[in-house]
């Protein structure tokens, strides 16, 4: 369990614990979805892509969508993300089933980096 002084962040700081379950909008302020978890790169310490679910109805059919980190920007006001994506783009990105016995590959992740314009990590 972490203590009171690690869970306490300012300015751009964040823990990744509170960034789950954020709030994920288009430019049009649509609620797109919320971000389940971050994918880290081990080495550097550099958040990659935020796993947001999209889709489904009480979690069914529910599906993980893997956004490059560098299409999200923080927006106070709105205490969530924003994304230049629309609901269409999204149903036709990359995903995988939150269900699903998923394994992350480098090939995945350029496709995934192709998709939306971002620089590739890979």
């Amino acid at each position: 369990m972490a203590s009171e002084e690690t869970k306490i962040t300012s300015g751009s700081l964040i823990a990744a614990e509170k960034v789950e379950g954020t709030d994920v909008f288009n430019m049009q302020g649509e609620k797109l979805g919320t971000v389940d978890d971050i994918m880290i790169d081990k080495v550097s310490g550099k958040a990659i892509y935020a796993l947001m679910s999209f889709g489904g109805f009480l979690g069914i059919g529910e599906k993980y969508h893997p956004l490059p980190w560098s299409t999200l920007t923080y927006d106070e006001s709105k205490g969530g993300y924003v994304v230049n994506l629309d609901k269409r783009m999204l149903e036709n990105a990359p995903t995988y089933g939150m269900n699903e016995d998923f394994r992350w590959t480098s090939d995945y992740g350029r496709q995934v980096d192709k998709y939306y314009g971002a620089p590739s990590y890979w």
